[in-house]
């Protein structure tokens, strides 16, 4: 039975991972803050431990055959990019330095897809093209990019694989977090949506993904976890379809989205919090767009269509709703 070290258990993709990692008999041990913030079930071969990413692990690294390091800062809000190096790359230098000397076989960092360069309806991005506007103006991206470079140099021991997964859509999405976007649409009569697209991906396939680039990935390489790539129109008539509503689409013009990217540089120069950026509003009149291929061809990640997504992160907002609702009653 293989045993792996496991940090962001109680995000979307962390808790998918960990779910499926039980399944297939692995024996893990996952860093939380708060272990009644663990979604799952309880299961002899999970040990949940509480700290931080900058905790002293090096006790229950003893033997283990990977570290997969999931947490990170992915919020589009915070002014500095310090404010994402800590957690993005000191934390993952931090912890790889521990799997090191533990002897750990292999070291899976989870990035994103914005560290490589994206792709239109024509040709799509791959693991090998380099990163582009507007994720190279992106903290969050920037940080997991120097994450990779450095994960990359020190490779010799410890191996290192990389997977980059693109919008991943599901169950277990607590907080939520990129689950957000299909508030964007269900329960509305009118929906204004932007002109761009991007990839999505079920976050149960992409935790696939990575126990297979655990048990496949070769050292020194990316991974693109990615399934279909889809306009924002597109992708919301799916949940339409799915939830049987029929709201009013209007899309954002360009110059619309161009004018809020200006106001949330204007506020951030204030020191005022915000997601909006002219970076973070590029991001949505673009294609960004990604190819599976390696993933599919080199580790066997077969994918799921983005409409179970949809329904599974659906079930999983409604079950949760329920939950809240009978906790009142309570």
């Amino acid at each position: 039975m293989k045993k792996v070290f496991v940090t962001g258990a109680t995000g979307l993709l962390g808790a998918n991972t960990v779910i499926k990692l039980l399944q297939y008999d692995y024996t893990v041990t996952a860093l939380v803050r708060k272990k009644s913030s663990w979604m799952g079930e309880e299961n002899e071969n999970l040990r949940l431990i509480e700290g931080d990413l900058f905790s002293d692990i090096s006790d229950y690294l003893q033997n283990v055959d990977a570290v997969i390091h999931i947490a990170a800062e992915t919020s589009q809000d915070l002014l500095h990019y310090d404010d994402y190096k800590k957690t993005n790359y000191d934390a993952a230098v931090h912890l790889f330095a521990q799997a090191a000397a533990a002897g750990a076989e292999k070291f899976l960092f989870v990035s994103t897809a914005n560290t490589l360069g994206y792709g239109n309806s024509a040709v799509w991005g791959s693991e090998k093209a380099p990163q582009i506007y507007p994720f190279t103006h992106s903290y969050y991206a920037q940080s997991k990019l120097e994450a990779e470079n450095y994960l990359l140099q020190q490779n010799r021991g410890t191996k290192v694989v990389i997977v980059n997964p693109t919008f991943m859509i599901g169950a277990y999405d607590r907080k939520p977090s990129s689950g957000k976007i299909i508030f964007w649409t269900w329960k509305k009569k009118l929906v204004f949506y932007p002109k761009g697209g991007k990839n999505f991906v079920h976050a149960e396939d992409a935790a696939e993904g990575i126990i297979k680039a655990v048990e496949k990935g070769k050292n020194g390489e990316k991974y693109l976890l990615a399934n279909e790539n889809l306009t924002y129109k597109e992708f919301f008539g799916k949940i339409n379809a799915i939830t049987g509503q029929a709201p009013l689409m209007i899309p954002i013009p360009d110059a619309g989205l161009a004018m809020l990217g200006m106001i949330g540089d204007f506020l951030r120069k204030l020191k005022i919090k915000t997601s909006l950026s002219s970076p973070n509003m590029k991001a949505l009149r673009i294609n960004n767009f990604y190819s599976n291929r390696k993933s599919s061809e080199e580790l066997g990640v077969r994918y799921q269509s983005v409409d179970k997504a949809v329904e599974d992160a659906i079930r999983f907002f409604e079950r949760k709703n329920n939950e809240v609702k009978v906790g009142r009653q309570i």
